[in-house]
């Protein structure tokens, strides 16, 4: 990549701005999360629903109408209806639409009638029907003002604005988090140009991720949500990468006294020895982000596997990134890479002096000195952080409370406060005979009890009920959101009671089924996800850092790390302390899928560090075979660049915390504060303190027949054997 600069340069000048054209076009074709599980229940209702009640369409939304001038029986009330379900009826993915003057008055319009709403039914699945949605919130839209506003809500259409909403928030979220990194950056590696490089490498990674995204949207379907996590995760990991490389490329300068851009030889050898010291650190850092990242696809679940492609994609394409483009800027550089530095007394030692400071060796001897002490106190802090999962809850919120801008906002808010909240996505009960046959008379007459019996729970507003075909489908409408708590206890309580019709088949549907099945199948799920990546990430340690030791140690001290993070989580985002400051309501839980979701994007970052310092630890090793030393030389060279490191990615995943939206806002603190942990707790606390305490037995590992293979992480010209028994 040095001796062939120009032409590596070239081709990704040419391959970024082919893919960045293709952004705009990206979001374009993005969904809405799929939170559908095939196996289940909800599934099986939506495809009755389409089979038997396509009248209805597969999801029935809301258009609510609203004037402060008229009221509904005024003649211009009537005709705006008339005229915006005109318009609807005719809009390609509408199966039908009822007006409040066709249907149920007394239900449709308000106790003051200045809003009513008509019920239209969208077909299609999750991805068609939000693309129905936003072409009925452009239509509504377009309508001249006749003094009636209308506006269409329901679980598309809130999915079509919260795509929105994320964008916007991702968006934000960059622009804050982006210049901190950059800060950042300039006082790690103590020059301005050499600040620039990480972001400059890190956003041409991500742009050729964008183009591979929009690729593979031709026969795979992404949300906002898979977009907002990979570009968060993509971001923070690149730059870390690009940043690690960098200051070893500085470092390998500095020891061959590279002061001129002529020495081509020496540049080049430095951009080599880079990579084969640090570039091989990020490679099993990035494939073990990808291997815990994959094990969410064993969950079966289209959201989940979309963020696992998602990010492997983005970790692929920064990559990428780092091994070819990089190394061709470092070498176009040169010393080069220094211009703009700071003073000398702010700048990394290594790039004045093949030496570092001994501040970090006196802190690295100060653990060692106590490690009992230090690794207890270190242990209880992590334990005590994560006492809170024990109380740990889960539930889907929505974030209705982040469209108050948008279109479905004002349409939730005047439904909710006419007609209660229940409407925007009723309970949908399903009867049919044994196999999908028409009812018998027996069943008939079971379902309409049961129907009747779901009317007089306190719980339900109202029951629709409908027959087709010999089936009957019911609109179960609760009293509370669909995303509550209540609304969740009321399905399972639905589901528990149909299971006790004997001669009928009662299914039970809607997005409160569909969330409690999504929910139910990640809660059983998790623990082979757990398992799945502690076994895979067990055998690459081994065979990366030619220790069982080490391996088990950062297997123990990444599961502390995470369980404190989702602690802490748990403490803020569901039991609701410093909600205020952050700018929230808790909703008594934690999305879902956040759990798993965190645990598998930060296991695999959390072994960037531990490769990082461990592989450095073992180069003093394999050097002079003295473990404390070996221990305190790897914290000197690598405290700073893990420090600044760990502060990049607090900044890019901590600037979330401005979103909107209630699920970036959880991932983004989850994030941040996992990796705050692991930097500052687990790598200069712990670490070393458990060094310490295993002493010889850090670098052992069994002979099986291969006591002279290289170790993979080890790249020191004199590494010697490294499976030597203590």
């Amino acid at each position: 990549m040095a001796r062939r600069r120009r032409i590596v340069i070239g081709i990704w000048l040419l391959l970024v701005a082919a893919c960045a054209a293709t952004y705009p076009v990206l979001h374009e074709r993005l969904g809405a999360p799929d939170y559908s599980v095939s196996t289940s229940d909800s599934y099986r209702v939506e495809q009755l629903a389409a089979e038997h009640f396509s009248q209805f369409g597969t999801e029935q939304d809301l258009i609510v109408f609203h004037s402060g001038r008229y009221t509904a029986d005024a003649p211009e009330f009537r005709a705006a209806v008339d005229s915006a379900l005109a318009a609807v009826r005719s809009t390609a993915g509408v199966a039908g639409a009822i007006s409040p003057f066709e249907g149920n008055a007394a239900l449709q319009i308000s106790a003051d009638r200045h809003t009513a709403f008509g019920i239209v039914g969208i077909d299609g699945n999750m991805s068609e029907r939000v693309d129905v949605a936003i072409r009925l919130q452009e239509l509504l839209a377009d309508i001249p003002d006749t003094g009636v506003r209308a506006s269409v809500t329901g679980y598309a259409p809130i999915e079509a604005d919260l795509m929105q909403a994320e964008t916007a928030d991702m968006q934000r979220g960059e622009s804050l988090g982006l210049p901190v990194a950059a800060l950042v950056l300039v006082l790690a590696l103590g020059a301005a140009v050499a600040a620039t490089i990480p972001i400059t490498v890190t956003a041409a990674g991500i742009a050729v991720a964008v183009g591979v995204l929009f690729g593979l949207t031709t026969f795979l379907t992404f949300s906002s949500l898979v977009l907002s996590v990979a570009t968060m995760i993509g971001t923070g990991t690149a730059i870390d990468y690009a940043m690690f490389i960098v200051s070893r490329f500085n470092e390998e300068l500095t020891r061959r006294g590279v002061r001129d851009r002529r020495a081509r030889k020496d540049i080049d050898e430095s951009v080599g020895a880079a990579l084969d010291t640090t570039g091989r650190t990020i490679l099993a850092s990035g494939l073990i982000v990808m291997i815990s990242l994959c094990a969410l696809v064993t969950v079966g679940i289209p959201i989940l596997n979309g963020v696992a492609v998602g990010v492997v994609t983005a970790v692929t394409a920064t990559l990428a990134a780092a091994f070819t483009l990089l190394p061709a800027v470092l070498a176009a550089l040169g010393p080069a890479i220094n211009r703009g530095a700071l003073p000398a007394r702010l700048r990394p030692a290594e790039t004045r002096t093949a030496t570092t400071s001994s501040g970090w060796t006196r802190w690295a001897h100060t653990v060692m000195g106590r490690p009992v002490l230090f690794g207890g106190i270190g242990v209880i802090l992590l334990v005590l952080a994560a006492l809170p999962i024990t109380g740990m809850r889960y539930g889907i919120d929505m974030g209705l409370g982040s469209l108050s801008k948008l279109p479905s906002g004002e349409a939730t808010r005047l439904v909710r406060d006419n007609f209660g909240p229940g409407l925007l996505s009723p309970i949908q009960v399903v009867a049919t005979g044994p196999e999908d046959t028409a009812l018998s008379g027996n069943g008939i007459v079971d379902a309409n009890r049961f129907v009747a019996e779901l009317s007089r729970d306190p719980r339900v507003a109202q029951v629709l009920p409908q027959q087709a075909d010999g089936r009957m489908l019911a609109l179960v409408i609760p009293k509370d959101s669909f995303d509550s708590t209540t609304v969740a206890a009321l399905t399972t309580d639905i589901r528990s009671r149909a299971s006790t019709v004997e001669s009928a088949e009662v299914l039970v549907g809607g997005m409160p089924a569909a969330f409690a099945d999504i929910s139910q199948r990640i809660t059983e799920r998790f623990p082979w996800v757990i398992a799945l990546v502690l076994a895979v990430s067990l055998a690459f340690l081994v065979f990366a850092f030619r220790s069982i030791v080490l391996a088990l140690k950062a297997i123990v001290l990444n599961l502390l790390a995470t369980g404190a993070a989702l602690g802490l989580t748990v403490a803020v985002f569901q039991n609701g302390y410093g909600d205020s400051l952050l700018g929230f309501q808790s909703a008594g839980f934690l999305q879902v899928y956040l759990p798993m979701l965190v645990f598998a994007v930060l296991f695999g970052l959390s072994m960037d560090y531990e490769v990082f310092l461990v592989r450095r630890m073992k180069e003093a090793w394999d050097r002079d075979r003295d473990n404390a030393a070996a221990v305190a030389e790897g914290l000197q060279r690598t405290a700073r660049p893990i420090t600044a490191a760990a502060a990049i990615m607090v900044a890019v995943f901590a600037s979330f915390l401005t979103a909107d939206v209630l699920e970036l806002k959880q991932i983004g603190f989850a994030l941040a504060v996992a990796v705050a942990i692991d930097a500052v707790v687990v790598r200069l606390i712990l670490v070393p303190a458990f060094m310490q305490l295993f002493g010889r037995w850090n670098w052992w590992l069994p002979s099986l027949g291969a006591r002279r293979a290289q170790p993979v992480i080890a790249v020191s010209a004199a590494s010697t054997d490294s499976t030597t028994a203590p």
